[in-house]
């Protein structure tokens, strides 16, 4: 600490020396001609490849030092377009001032952005190290605008969570996280708040944090509220709440309706509810209007899914994606984004058929329409859905008795599928009608009394911030799973990590089998 406030003091000396103007011997140093220079001013916003909604609220304040040399520097950074370029900067006679080591990072990390292989290699470079260590014994003096790239950067450079140097900006963030601008604090959260959860760096995230919930009355843009909501929100409750209070509804007026589809989505991939939910959705439908029309079509799928998901879609809303002017455009094509966009239009489908029977269209066109173009899979199984397809297949004893990777015309992919009859015996699915598959099959109507089974595995990922609470996605899928007449067994990673044998995982499946009958009845 004392090593590091005698570093800062030096640069300070040096920087009013070199700012100071020629004086005769003997005359006083005119004070008043340094003032103006603020070593904490915020560096020039630089072209970033992270094109968050935050990244332009960074300060954009002229960062060039009043010397030639240093302004082409920055002007040589600013332009590069090749790695090889900016680590010659290092050479050739040039001394990298104050920020300038930072803005290099900074606009390799730019360039870097779709090369991983590229970064691999870097990293090893002598230049790259030698940058580094520059950096870093500068840090001090790096101006906040700079500094908060600086480390969006380093994570995005993927650096070993144990670099000397990489630590050495995190702690010099910490250090002045009273001192930056909420703008600052807002757009940390956006660009590194995941690098910090992912990467090891929980003191620095809570610290973060702590200043955006304290600081929120300082918020006076919609954007930036909308922006925390997506990246933060789920990470603290308490802020949640008081960005819900200051886009949402403190500053309704502000909000433009894109920035009201970034609060929906951000809502619907939490599965999170607003306090003050009626005003809320009231005000989400007051600025949706005839307005959805206008949205770009995958953008208006995307908006009425999410009301889909949080229970607050419209039957308007939903002739509006479900008209066949629209939904043809995504129907067929080979896009991973428009096939993305499909399967959330069969989810909005799902949502119209299954929770509004009032409804009377349009619908998608039949499952033998657009069946092929669904994957039961995507070709990776993890340990999870292996380990409880094989302990099912034991206890099934014959294949004919269950089904495995089940694509349903929901959209949804179920893990497993069986049927019971009166007697908890599991009955044969071969010719059993199955209206829900992609297309329907099957004529044999079932047995009385029968009942239809759904095993879904829930993972780590499909969980809300380490919590047991679905993200919204996943709850979806299991609303409509239930609607759709299945009892559900839902089969979470953190219990199943708690069998040990063979023995354990089949108990367990026939007791969630038998609880899931047992609520049945008892409704």
């Amino acid at each position: 600490m004392a090593a590091r406030l005698v570093k800062r003091c030096a640069c300070l000396l040096r920087e009013a020396t070199l700012l100071a103007p020629a004086v005769a011997p003997g005359s006083r140093l005119p004070l008043a001609s340094v003032a103006p220079r603020t070593l904490t001013f915020s560096a020039p916003c630089l072209s970033s490849h992270f094109s968050g909604p935050l990244s332009g609220l960074v300060e954009k304040e002229q960062a060039s030092a009043p010397y030639p040399g240093h302004r082409e520097v920055e002007r040589l950074i600013e332009k590069a377009t090749q790695p090889e370029e900016l680590l010659e900067l290092l050479g050739g006679g040039r001394c990298l001032q104050e920020n300038h080591a930072a803005l290099v990072l900074t606009q390799l990390s730019r360039l870097l952005s779709d090369k991983p292989e590229d970064r691999a290699s870097l990293v090893q470079d002598a230049r790259f190290q030698q940058l580094l260590h520059l950096v870093n014994s500068q840090i001090g003096v790096v101006w906040h605008g700079v500094l908060v790239k600086l480390l969006r950067s380093l994570y995005a450079l993927a650096l070993p969570t144990a670099c000397r140097e990489l630590r050495s900006v995190e702690q010099e963030v910490r250090w002045r996280l009273r001192r930056l601008k909420y703008k600052h604090l807002a757009f940390l959260a956006e660009s590194s708040a995941v690098h910090m959860q992912e990467r090891g760096s929980p003191e620095l995230l809570a610290e973060l944090l702590v200043h955006l919930e304290r600081r929120w009355t300082e918020i006076d843009d919609g954007r930036t509220a909308v922006a925390l909501m997506a990246k933060t929100g789920h990470l603290s409750e308490p802020l949640m709440n008081r960005l819900e209070d200051k886009h949402i509804l403190d500053l309704a007026h502000t909000v433009t309706v894109p920035h009201l589809c970034n609060v929906l989505l951000a809502f619907a991939h939490l599965n999170f509810r607003p306090e003050q939910e009626d005003r809320f959705f009231s005000l989400v439908h007051e600025k949706l209007g005839s307005e959805l029309r206008s949205l770009h079509p995958a953008l208006q799928v995307d908006v009425v899914w999410a009301l889909c998901v949080l229970q607050q879609v419209q039957e308007a809303e939903l002739r509006t994606v479900l008209h066949p002017e629209l939904h043809t455009r995504f129907l067929g094509s080979g896009s991973p984004k428009d096939q993305s966009t499909f399967q959330k239009l069969l989810h909005i489908n799902a949502t119209a058929q299954l929770e509004h029977p009032e409804y009377t269209g349009p619908l998608l066109p039949p499952a033998s329409a657009w069946a092929p173009q669904l994957s039961a899979h995507d070709g990776k199984m993890t340990p999870l859905q292996k380990e409880l397809q094989d302990s099912l297949r034991g206890l099934l004893g014959n294949h004919s008795r269950g089904s495995f990777a089940v694509a349903t015309q929901y959209g949804w992919v179920l893990d497993a599928e069986v049927l019971l009859d009166t007697d908890g015996q599991f009955l044969p699915l071969r010719d059993s009608v199955a209206p829900h598959l992609a297309p329907p099959s099957g004529t044999q109507p079932l047995p009385p009394g029968a009942k239809r089974l759904a095993f879904l595995r829930w993972e780590f990922p499909n969980f809300n911030s380490r919590s047991r609470e679905l993200l919204g996605r996943f709850a979806l899928a299991r609303r409509h799973v239930l609607a759709a007449g299945f009892l559900v067994v839902d089969v979470p990673y953190y219990e199943w990590l708690e069998l040990k044998s063979e023995w354990q995982k089949g108990a367990y499946l026939k007791d969630k089998m038998r609880k899931a009958v047992a609520e049945e009845l008892a409704k």
